[in-house]
């Protein structure tokens, strides 16, 4: 089956990108979940779209990634969460609050999609998270999630 995937896929490929993928991963995994349509000349043309909007989010090289990572792994970048009076966290904390607070560090857009949360963050302290920032550059950094 070919399909067009208008997600990033771990182990498949990016948005955009026509694949060729057994048809039961297809029919009942990818597109159930809106991860990729069936591909055909019509679609062609939105997976065009796809690569365009998402080449305008992307950074611009592995060099100006290196500086972004850099400005990211150089202290921990705090996180505010809603948490009770014990310490803990009313839900998890998301990709996007941290998305949102790692922007703010670094001054740059961080896209929600491209961070690797390991565990559910539930509680208050210090977390762990990867951030793939280019094809080539990958960021581990250090959360410090407080009480907002």
């Amino acid at each position: 089956m070919k399909i067009i995937l208008t997600q990033e896929v771990s182990g498949l490929g990016a948005p955009g990108d026509v694949v060729e993928v057994k048809d039961g991963y297809g029919r009942n995994y990818l597109l159930p979940r809106g991860e990729a349509i069936r591909w055909s000349k019509g679609a062609e043309r939105t997976a065009e779209s796809i690569k365009a909007a998402r080449k305008a989010r992307a950074v611009r090289d592995s060099d100006h990634a290196t500086e972004i990572k850099t400005k990211l792994e150089a202290a921990p970048v705090p996180v505010k969460v809603k948490a009770g009076d014990t310490g803990r966290l009313f839900g998890a904390v998301t990709a996007s609050d941290i998305a949102a607070a790692l922007s703010e560090t670094a001054g740059e857009q961080v896209d929600r999609r491209t961070i690797q949360i390991g565990n559910p963050i539930k509680s208050l302290g210090s977390h762990q998270v990867a951030v793939k920032l280019h094809d080539e550059v990958s960021a581990q950094v250090a959360l410090n999630v407080i009480p907002a």
